[in-house]
């Protein structure tokens, strides 16, 4: 599958486009140069250039979106980040909507959104359980707030442009050796191994059904977040597991 990647130069591409890359012909679109050699063509552009992204859209299969903006810390005061703030309402919320507008132009169809399980609020986040996808968002933060109107914007594209596609709510992607090194059985993980997070991204590719939203995690007991849906409509489920 020839699939155009906007923000395939960012720290979660770089843990998981090696993985994709020995399946599909990735077409990388960012603003920076990719530090990784998961690349078959890098366009540089910006996610608001609808002409730019819809020539970037030519000939490919499959979107999928990544661009993520500047994450603020929670209690950042506002004065001190507008340009942070608008990076992220521009990435995850103006460049979504015109990232797929333009690519269905050029004919896509398909499109996976890579967002994040910070649409829910961090406070107690060990103490609280996830039961399904329906549990109403509720992060006020910038980061948050704006990832759960990108999934708004996927939606409505499903609605609007008859488009089919995926948002994954990652959580704390992080690279396989990390991740085992960090996790212990005994303690509630929900942070993902690199190569979960890129099994979900293929499985996500492929999966077509109007507008699905997926909890994903490397919680592999299901003891905070529920992701059942995932296993049964992507076949998924995290297979990483501890060293101890």
């Amino acid at each position: 599958m020839r699939v155009l990647v906007i923000g395939g130069a960012g720290y979660v591409a770089f843990i998981t486009l090696p993985y994709l890359i020995q399946r599909h012909e990735l077409r990388i679109y960012d603003r920076v140069a990719p530090k990784h050699d998961a690349v078959t063509e890098f366009i540089k552009g910006d996610v608001c250039d609808f002409e730019a992204v819809r020539a970037a859209s030519e000939g490919c299969d499959a979107l999928l979106y990544m661009a993520m903006g500047r994450y603020i810390p929670i209690g950042t005061p506002y004065a001190e980040n507008v340009d942070a703030l608008t990076s992220s309402l521009d990435a995850n919320v103006k460049g979504v909507y015109l990232s797929l507008y333009a690519a269905n132009t050029a004919g896509i169809q398909h499109a996976v959104y890579t967002s994040s399980m910070s649409i829910y609020s961090e406070e107690n986040l060990y103490e609280r359980y996830f039961p399904d996808e329906d549990l109403t968002p509720d992060a006020r933060d910038n980061y948050g707030f704006t990832k759960r109107m990108g999934e708004m914007v996927c939606q409505n594209a499903c609605r609007e442009r008859g488009m089919s596609v995926n948002a994954l709510r990652l959580c704390f992607p992080r690279p396989d050796a990390d991740w085992r090194a960090k996790t212990t059985d005994d303690k509630p993980t929900i942070a993902t191994a690199a190569s979960d997070v890129a099994s979900a991204f293929e499985a996500a590719l492929h999966f077509r059904a109007g507008y699905q939203a997926f909890m994903l995690s490397g919680d592999y007991k299901n003891r905070i977040l529920n992701m059942s849906k995932a296993k049964r409509l992507l076949g998924w489920e995290p297979l990483a597991r501890p060293d101890k």
